[in-house]
């Protein structure tokens, strides 16, 4: 679904129970957990991206 990076874990994997916000600003950011040590993870996209990962089985919450 959505792929960012972690900051403790220093790789690229993909969020668990990922979330689709809006930003104050109008952009789209995927917030989510790492799969593996569970630090919570974002990533920032447009708006094609934000919408292909709710069709995807993201969570909506704008």
């Amino acid at each position: 679904m959505v792929e960012a990076r972690c900051m403790k874990c220093k790789s690229p994997k993909e969020m668990k129970n990922p979330e689709i916000v809006q930003t104050a600003r109008g952009g789209y950011m995927a917030k989510g957990k790492c799969p593996d040590c569970g630090t919570t993870m974002c990533a920032m996209m447009s708006k094609d991206n934000a919408e292909k990962a709710i069709k995807a089985g993201a969570k909506k919450s704008y």
